[in-house]
């Protein structure tokens, strides 16, 4: 995602902002009319001023000037205070679209496969949901209510102009039309710019979020200064952008402030010489140049209103390039319950699986009936598929081809959310959340007390260690749970894996972690308490294996051999070839 790429239209997605900001079009509409009303505070000033010196000054009659003057100051508050006005009014409407793009875009995140969060960094996803989202937000409650404004007072401050004097009106007018070319065709290279500084800006927040997760392995390997070459690298990359971008809008603003002032002085030779054949008057002419120095604010924001419209542009474009995934694991339009009460018959049948259509099969043809209550060790090679088998089950990825049963029922006819409570998953690397002990394990089953956290905990063989711990229960793991043991963080996940009683429980190798007297344990005290639960493991270390009721393996996606490990240890020599390598490995680890 590091690579920019032209938005498809400047404004396309601008425009898909449209439902956020619907609801609070009256707050928007309101917020215009008050700047509206402020600028025309302002550009009748000038009118004023007009007025109290081709009157009361060019008549010597001071004790007129009292009503002009506190007409000037009323002008003004009333100016201060509908700009006021619009800040407050803009507060709550642009603060909830922001909040609800937020909502909308991490709920979609969470529909979206596991598929996608391998292909996508994290600090793209990150940068999206925090950055991309404050860009937007500006750009409703400020960019966008002064695009229109100061359009609309800059044809307005023109035809005051114009009222005042046709050469004066047309002076500031030949002086201004420039600067729609040069905001033209600065406005493209801003936009392709901008989108490349904040895909930039996405790739060093992932190298930051990989080396404050990692900082463990970065440090135990000496290998921080490596990490912190490639951040340089990418910061100074983002630096030249940056620079780049900042190259492109000096230019215009140079073009921004030239122009204006050079109307200006065509003004003060128009006026003077008017003044002097007695064409003009001097009020005129400081009216004139009052209105364009008024108008300054409105040309001069031009380009900057367009750059940050570029930029809100490409934000948007991010933004929805996130919302914009397809969701391809959903519910089915006529769902079926699943079995009451459950057993837990877990069936394979012909199952086909490969990542994208026409891609590389990683299963071709997986037929494996699991029964009830039983246990069944996935053994193979690395890249054999057992992972990958095991995803299917709980419908984080979708099979290709063929069905998975659980009781008879395709889990594909179920809605996820019963699937998911049939199902249950604890995964080779236990990820644990930034929170309490019992929010990490209650997050197995919405409706877990602690009783039932407490004996998940046992089960898993993680009671003493938590009773241990300074506050139990309420003891908040650090992030990744990185202030525990790996076997401990696996206990716990293995713990959240079983809080909710499951009729089928897929176990990722969650036991890696363990010595084998605690694995042995754990599994004992599964089979004791969780009688009837179906147990799909995927098993790299011979002892797990001996567990087992029944062994598959697996090799170039498809199940080899089935049957009890004594079974295929006297029968099949691929199998004691592959036990053998798992004993290697073992010993290799202790």
């Amino acid at each position: 995602m590091a690579e920019a790429e032209q938005p498809r239209s400047a404004y396309q997605s601008l425009w898909r902002l449209g439902p956020y900001a619907r609801p609070w079009r009256r707050y928007l509409v309101l917020a215009i009319i008050a700047t509206v009303g402020g600028m025309a505070a302002g550009l009748t000033i000038p009118l004023m001023i007009q007025s109290i010196l081709d009157g009361p000054i060019a008549r010597g009659d001071t004790a007129g000037l009292l009503w002009p003057v506190l007409g000037v100051a009323l002008l003004g508050s009333a100016e201060a205070g509908l700009f006021y006005f619009r800040r407050k009014v803009l507060a709550r409407p642009t603060t909830h679209i922001e909040a609800q793009m937020r909502r909308d875009l991490y709920a979609h995140l969470q529909r979206l496969p596991v598929a996608f969060h391998d292909r996508w960094q994290s600090g793209q996803l990150l940068s999206r949901a925090v950055t991309d989202l404050s860009t937007i937000r500006g750009f409703i409650a400020f960019v966008a209510i002064f695009l229109v404004v100061n359009s609309l007072t800059l044809i307005g401050g023109l035809i005051v102009l114009f009222s005042l004097n046709f050469w004066l009106g047309l002076t500031v007018l030949v002086a201004a039309l420039p600067l729609i070319a040069i905001s033209t065709v600065f406005e493209r290279k801003y936009n392709v710019v901008a989108r490349l500084a904040q895909d930039q800006d996405g790739d060093l927040a992932t190298t930051v979020e990989e080396s404050a997760l990692g900082i463990r392995v970065l440090k135990a390997f000496g290998r921080g200064p490596h990490l912190a070459k490639k951040f340089l690298a990418q910061a100074k990359l983002l630096r030249g952008t940056e620079l780049h971008k900042v190259r492109i809008s000096s230019l215009l603003w140079a073009a921004i402030v030239l122009l204006p002032e050079v109307g200006i002085a065509g003004q003060l030779l128009v006026g003077t010489t008017g003044i002097v054949n007695g064409t003009m008057t001097v009020g005129t002419l400081v009216a004139a140049v009052t209105v364009a120095a008024y108008l300054r604010w409105p040309t001069d924001s031009i380009g900057w209103l367009l750059a940050e419209t570029n930029q809100a542009a490409t934000a948007a474009d991010r933004y929805f390039e996130g919302l914009d995934e397809p969701v391809t694991v959903t519910d089915p339009a006529q769902p079926k319950a699943p079995a009451s009460p459950a057993r837990g018959h877990l069936r394979f049948e012909n199952v086909h699986f490969s990542h994208s259509e026409g891609g590389k099969e990683i299963l071709s043809g997986i037929d494996l009936d699991v029964q009830p209550g039983e246990t069944v060790a996935l053994v193979g090679a690395t890249g054999s598929g057992k992972t990958t088998l095991t995803a299917l089950v709980p419908r984080l990825a979708d099979a290709t081809e063929g069905r998975i049963t659980i009781d008879g029922v395709n889990v594909a006819d179920m809605r996820l959310a019963d699937l998911r409570t049939l199902v249950s998953v604890a995964f080779e690397e236990p990820v644990l959340f930034s929170a309490s002990v019992r929010e990490n394990v209650a997050l197995g089953s919405v409706d877990a007390n602690d009783e039932q956290v407490w004996e998940a905990l046992r089960i898993a063989q993680a009671d003493k260690f938590v009773e241990a711990l300074p506050w139990g229960l309420d003891t908040r793991i650090g992030e990744q749970g990185l202030s525990l043991s790996g076997g401990q963080r696996q206990r716990l996940a293995l713990a959240r894996a079983i809080v909710g009683r499951p009729a089928v429980l897929v176990l990722d190798d969650p036991l890696s972690a363990l010595d084998v007297h605690t694995e042995a344990e754990v599994e004992r005290a599964l089979r004791e308490v969780l009688s009837g639960v179906t147990a799909l493991v995927v098993a790299h270390r011979p002892s797990t294996v001996q567990l087992a009721d029944r062994v598959a393996m697996l090799a170039d996606g498809r199940i080899a051999t089935v049957g009890t490990h004594s079974e295929l240890l006297a029968s099949n020599p691929a199998y004691r070839k592959l036990l053998s390598t798992l004993d290697e490995q073992e010993e290799v680890r202790a």
